[in-house]
């Protein structure tokens, strides 16, 4: 072989060598942007939950939903199930994240008598759900609107075992629920208290009263955005107080624990509606501000208790924000059928991930796998 054909040839090789790098290189982000090794979940229309795997950032599977179009998404404590209700808000699904399907479905309406399901929320031991619910009963020359209320519904005897009253028999469309970490207890937020009941017979066995100062100076708590999935159990990080003096709300963030009934709180200045997503060392936390052609990405120094900055970025209209696995991507996701990511130590826009259909539900991000989500989904 002469040695311009030599040299031809190994031309050649490292050219197949380079567009097959590139290829590589294009079929996965690279290890500086990231996002993690975990999973990401999230419900679309039509009717099914996305499996994404976040290191490739492709869909690798779906959990179908048989009652319709997924909306309102609580996660069971173990995180191996989803509770679901459907866009019609009749129907709970219960999902078993590992094996994909569904476990039961549940729903109160009956003949002319339409019951919405506002909100689930299971129990740590996944024995009943507490769940808001209001009911319409079609008459012959009316429909009869019921009030909202609160019930107990046990999962194995497939039933409203209780209603709980109202405090201070003031109705609500919605509740503020939190459990303890070993379901004795559970947490009705109020805006003025706390109120805690034991489990067994749902009596009222404790009080914390919000409406009373934390310290000298401040107003009452008003329990914020936070951030469910990333938080310690039996802990509520992410609060806002009012100034009485000034009457205006001031922002602040607190570590509440709810056993102790102590806040260990600092402020960070005047209040902003501004969402709240913790990283998953909760060391960091950021937030989303949103007006009229203005979007920012906040950040709140956790580990140092203060303020850490915000920047201004392009933005879309009605944003949800989640942090990656590892904490360094952040992802924007809500309308349509795109969760873009950005990188959380520049706020550069990185990339975007496309779905087949329209997110419907919250973004759930596991620290696993797929493969060892599909074998257990818990921590």
């Amino acid at each position: 072989m002469t040695i311009m054909k030599r040299i031809a040839v190994g031309s050649a090789v490292l050219m197949i060598a380079g567009v097959a790098l590139l290829h590589a290189q294009k079929s996965r982000p690279s290890a500086a942007a990231a996002a993690g090794n975990g999973t990401l979940i999230i419900g679309a229309y039509p009717k099914q939950f996305w499996i994404i795997d976040e290191a490739t950032e492709k869909i690798v599977g779906t959990i179908p939903f048989q009652s319709g179009i997924p909306r309102r998404t609580a996660l069971s404590r173990d995180r191996k199930r989803f509770y679901t209700v459907e866009a019609a808000m009749e129907k709970v699904e219960i999902l078993d994240i590992a094996a994909r399907k569904t476990v039961d479905t549940f729903g109160l309406s009956e003949g002319n008598r339409k019951v919405r399901i506002r909100s689930v929320e299971p129990d740590p031991l996944q024995r009943f759900v507490m769940m808001v619910t209001a009911s319409a009963t079609k008459l012959v020359d009316r429909f009869e609107v019921g009030s909202p209320t609160l019930v107990q519904y046990d999962l194995k005897e497939h039933r409203i075992v209780r209603t709980i009253p109202w405090p201070n028999g003031e109705e609500r469309q919605n509740a503020n629920i939190q459990f303890s970490p070993d379901g004795k207890l559970m947490y009705l937020f109020t805006d003025q208290d706390v109120l805690i009941y034991e489990t067994s017979g749902f009596t009222q066995v404790d009080k914390w009263e919000l409406s009373k100062p934390i310290e000298e100076g401040f107003g009452r708590l008003e329990m914020g955005s936070r951030d469910v999935f990333n938080d310690e159990p039996g802990f509520y990080t992410g609060i806002s107080v009012s100034d009485p003096v000034q009457h205006r709300r001031m922002m602040g963030i607190a570590r509440v624990n709810l056993a102790a009934k102590t806040v260990d709180f600092y402020t960070l200045g005047p209040s902003s509606g501004v969402s709240f997503a913790m990283a998953p060392n909760r060391k960091v936390a950021y937030g989303l501000f949103e007006d009229i052609g203005r979007y920012e990405f906040w950040k709140f120094d956790l580990e140092h208790r203060k303020f850490a900055g915000r920047t201004e970025f392009k933005g879309r209209p009605r944003m949800g924000l989640k942090t990656s696995s590892n904490g360094k991507v952040l992802y924007i996701y809500v309308a349509g059928n795109t969760i873009d990511l950005y990188d959380a130590d520049s706020y550069q826009y990185m990339r975007t991930i496309t779905l087949d259909g329209d997110m419907t539900t919250e973004l759930f991000v596991f620290p696993n796998t797929p493969s060892q989500v599909s074998s257990s989904a818990g921590q």
